[in-house]
């Protein structure tokens, strides 16, 4: 049972829901499921409390509607937000007390019709640890990220959607360049938010509301006599003019850009107005990603998929199968799932890649060309894991094939 119906459930409750132990208690749930989200929102009979795990929404507890401003200005509290504001959106950091293990709290307000919505980023100090070793990379991919954090110069992107690991490779890309250097190179991130001090690294948070933008923040920061450079997001074109001329004028620079795969990222640059011969000369590699569920260690069995997935499967691959699934235990929550791992794709711009990028072929012919040249693709590498029984065809099929078959 979740420590929310315990308590709801006690003797206590029943003399008055104290709502500070009960948003403590929502909080230990979520973080005790692994949980990257808390979602509190109003339905139309109840409050529904649902946390993200593993990248899926699942139920946690529902509770009386009356409840719900109580819970709300107790967050508000927590993040030092307006709690006399009920009607605009806002935003706060909280860190948890001795009793949610220091777990720090991106809180998140929005106003809807039926009340307030609260979500709330959880990030638990104690499960994270930026080592690239430790991700579950696929070992083409890992070499490959190695050889080009080696550089001292140019462009290292990431693509992905929101939640696909990419805020993590990054972070864990600078502590290895810190590992490797120690104390004599000089790191520097722009950021919004930043979401974990890493020792040795002067990290900067935008503020829009001050016009303190990513292309501000990057502009100055130029003058600070830095060696690497992590931008969190290339959201604009001034930004991208930026980050560019930073790695052609002796900076590696590591950031996302949000592009379906990694090929796309040079035609999202390009229609930015950033000059092919530039971007050419700037961009090392792009990095695609994106986070499938593990199965379950503790039930996981063989299984035959049906045959509407197993025709996506090359025939050459069927023999070699090792199809696995969870059944569903406790210790999964009956999920059939423990875990998450990264599928990835690694485009290196090599010399037959940049001259068709000087020609500005659109993004299918540019990823022809990366496969051409030993691209794996996130398809390939993702049915790799299924085969190899690491996760499921179906979710395969989910996380990879939706976007890109």
């Amino acid at each position: 049972m979740s420590y929310t119906n315990q308590y709801l459930e006690s003797e206590m409750a029943a003399q008055g829901v104290e709502v500070s132990v009960l948003v403590n208690c929502l909080v230990q749930d979520a973080t005790r499921m692994g949980a990257s989200d808390l979602h509190i929102e109003p339905w139309e009979d109840s409050i529904a409390v649902r946390a993200r795990v593993n990248g899926v929404l699942a139920e946690v507890a529902h509770l009386p509607t009356d409840m719900l401003d109580k819970i709300s200005m107790r967050f508000k509290v927590m993040a030092n937000l307006v709690t006399y504001q009920a009607g605009v959106p806002q935003d706060g950091t909280a860190i948890g007390g001795p009793e949610l293990d220091g777990v720090q709290l991106r809180v998140s307000i929005f106003p809807t019709t039926r009340g307030e919505k609260i979500v709330v980023r959880l990030f638990d100090p104690r499960d994270r640890r930026f080592d690239l070793n430790t991700l579950g990379f696929e070992e083409s991919t890992l070499e490959g990220l190695r050889r080009v954090l080696k550089r001292t110069s140019g462009l290292l992107l990431f693509t992905g959607p929101t939640g696909s690991g990419k805020t993590s490779t990054m972070y864990s890309a600078l502590c290895y360049i810190m590992q490797r250097d120690g104390s004599s190179i000089s790191l520097s991130t722009v950021e919004d938010p930043v979401e974990f001090n890493l020792p040795m690294v002067s990290q900067t948070q935008i503020n829009p509301a001050q016009d303190f933008t990513y292309a501000k923040a990057l502009r100055s920061i130029m003058r600070q006599d830095p060696q690497v450079i992590m931008v969190g997001e290339i959201r604009d074109a001034e930004t991208a003019a930026i980050a560019v001329q930073a790695g052609l004028t002796g900076h590696l620079v590591i950031s996302t850009i949000h592009s379906g795969v990694s090929a796309g990222a040079f035609t999202r640059l390009i229609n930015m107005e950033i000059e092919p011969f530039m971007l050419a000369s700037s961009i090392l590699a792009v990095m695609g990603l994106r986070l499938v569920r593990r199965v379950c260690p503790h039930c996981v069995e063989s299984y035959e998929p049906p045959p509407s997935q197993l025709k996506l499967v090359p025939e050459p691959f069927l023999a070699q199968a090792r199809f696995q699934r969870g059944a569903g235990c406790q210790h999964c929550t009956q999920t059939g799932y423990g875990g998450r791992l990264p599928v990835s794709e690694f485009l290196v711009a090599n010399e037959p890649f940049r001259e068709a990028v000087l020609r500005k072929l659109p993004t299918s012919a540019l990823e022809e060309i990366a496969i051409q040249q030993g691209m794996r693709t996130l398809w390939q590498n993702g049915l790799a894991r299924a085969i190899n029984g690491e996760t499921t065809l179906e979710e395969i099929i989910r996380v990879v094939a939706a976007d890109l078959i």
